[in-house]
């Protein structure tokens, strides 16, 4: 008898029979049993999950001799030829080989014609999201309005190229990826039945590999069976189902955590020459950090899907690198995997991803510098370059002299006194008014002389510079940024940084006349006056006469 694969033989012929689609189930049964049944039907979802098998399923509980039913008999004539495909009135078709607008007007033609012999005639649709446009809009008018006896179901793994035409006349379900739980109980049963030595651990690796796909699944498990002539072991599994040897995974996973860069790289030189895909490497990689950081939360090393040695090492790696760590590694892994999936040079993108992820060990926590404590990696050089502490000092030999009488211990020397408080500010030698004004000069010369005119003091700890009302040029020149900045640097200069100074408005003077009190008789002193050499080198003038007023500088105000 021809061998018949195990997907095939295990295909269900029920809606008991389904795996992983309760919901599904009891939505398609209740329609049968109250007898609301759609014109069309949706199905959608992943690869082997189930949606041909339930049209099929579908059409038998529609057309059984003993239904409508909620399940098939499987036993009547209509029941088998469904099963074997020979059922005049269940039509299947697959899309991609019959997208053609005139192929999709014929099948339309002949539909509308009933069934040979059964209810109902089943037009079964796969992997409809290929039909063209065209085809589409061919489709359309029979699909919304169809003869009593017709009943579509499509299924579709790409539910969004379907036209929101189509979807909004049929029913969709969708199918969800299979857990793997239930995946590996499905699979226990196939192995009672099948009489195949296979463990736990190697079947939740199958489901595991299966990724939520029924047929995958089954499909890995027959591979697996027949290179075990029937026994599944566990080291089998895993070198067969494409992984690797999860002791190099330890290795990596315990360098990273360390931040060993020269490990990390003798891993992927491993790699490299072993000649394994990179892009898989990788993937295979995040999925075991996915357990560690599941065992480092306190999971149960059981549960994981690897044999219990490997398992039971991991979580003492996992525990000891703690949850925060392994969840900023994790993230930083995520954060690489598209760069490594779509890069040329797979296995230097793989390469500097776990480099990077080896630095998070040697960063700093925001938490650590937030809270002001060293931190530990930053103390560690210190402490590594502190001096040494010298030697003590050896003991003065003793006396050769005969032993006298005990010298009484020398008295402790007085404690130092403490040292004198720093004085905020030492006030500048000499007139330091004085010694401003010598400092604007240096700068500038003519608004030196315009400041001498003014009354400037130190009051409570600042210059105080008094402009005369009289004296807008003064004014004007203070409110200039430059001149400012003269004031600023002669400031510092004389009482240091950080000394500042103000400006204040005078009252008006008396007289003004006579600026400088000097007798007439004296011309020459009164031209060499530094005041009047100032105010003629301003204004460019000289000095013709010299009179004497009756008001001075001591009866301003």
């Amino acid at each position: 008898m021809t061998y018949q694969v195990l997907a095939r033989k295990w295909r269900p012929q029920s809606f008991s029979s389904l795996v992983g689609q309760e919901s599904i189930v009891t939505a398609l049964r209740n329609a049968l049993t109250e007898g609301r049944v759609a014109q069309a039907y949706l199905f959608s979802g992943i690869r082997g999950v189930g949606k041909t098998t339930a049209a099929r399923v579908l059409a038998k509980a529609l057309n059984c001799e003993r239904g409508p039913a909620a399940d098939p008999c499987n036993e009547c004539g209509s029941c088998l030829d469904i099963t074997r495909g020979s059922d005049m009135d269940v039509i299947e078709v697959d899309a991609a080989t019959y997208s053609k607008v005139e192929q999709v007007r014929e099948l339309t033609e002949s539909l509308k014609y009933g069934p040979a012999r059964h209810r109902y005639k089943v037009v079964v649709l796969d992997e409809i999201h290929r039909l063209s446009r065209q085809a589409f809009d061919a489709l359309l008018k029979i699909v919304e309005e169809p003869p009593p006896h017709l009943v579509f179901i499509f299924a579709t793994t790409e539910i969004d190229a379907v036209p929101a035409t189509i979807l909004s006349r049929c029913q969709e379900f969708h199918f969800r990826r299979v857990p793997s739980p239930l995946l590996a109980a499905h699979l226990r049963a196939i192995c009672q039945a099948e009489a195949i030595t296979a463990s736990d651990t190697a079947l939740r690796l199958i489901a595991r590999a299966g990724e939520g796909s029924v047929r995958d699944s089954v499909a890995l498990l027959d591979q697996l069976a027949t290179f075990g002539s029937g026994t599944i072991a566990d080291e089998d599994a895993i070198r067969l189902l494409g992984g690797l040897d999860t002791a190099l995974f330890q290795t990596l996973l315990e360098a990273v955590l360390r931040g060993d860069g020269p490990a990390v790289w003798t891993c992927v030189r491993r790699i490299e020459e072993e000649g394994w895909d990179p892009r898989h490497v990788y993937g295979q990689f995040l999925s075991f950090c996915r357990d560690a950081l599941h065992l480092g939360l306190g999971g149960d090393p059981e549960q994981i899907d690897l044999p219990s040695e490997e398992a039971h090492a991991l979580a003492v790696t996992a525990r000891a690198a703690g949850y925060e760590n392994l969840l900023r590694l994790l993230h930083q892994l995520l954060a690489s995997e598209q760069v490594v999936r779509r890069s040329d040079t797979g296995v230097l993108a793989l390469e500097i991803a776990w480099l990077r992820a080896a630095e998070l060990p040697k960063l700093t926590r925001v938490e650590e510098l937030l809270s002001g404590a060293a931190p530990a990696a930053l103390a560690a050089p210190r402490a590594e370059k502190a001096p040494a502490p010298p030697p003590p000092r050896p003991p003065a030999p003793a006396a050769a002299a005969a032993p006298a009488s005990p010298t009484p211990p020398p008295a402790p020397a007085p404690p130092a006194p403490p040292p004198a408080p720093r004085a905020a500010r030492t006030e500048p030698a000499g007139d330091p008014i004085q010694a401003f004004l010598e400092a604007v000069s240096l700068r500038k010369p003519p608004f030196a002389a315009l400041l001498s005119e003014a009354e400037i003091a130190v009051v409570d700890g600042a210059l105080r510079i008094e402009v005369a009302a009289e004296d807008p040029m003064l004014e004007s020149r203070l409110q200039h940024s430059t001149y400012r900045q003269v004031v600023d640097e002669a400031v510092t200069s004389v009482w240091g940084p950080g000394f500042t100074w103000r400006t204040a408005r005078g009252a008006a003077r008396k007289k003004v006349e006579a600026v400088i009190e000097t007798p007439a008789a004296e011309r020459g002193r009164v031209v060499e006056n530094p005041q009047v050499q100032a105010v003629l080198d301003i204004f460019g003038g000289k000095v013709e006469t010299v009179e004497e007023h009756g008001s001075s500088r001591e009866d301003q105000p």
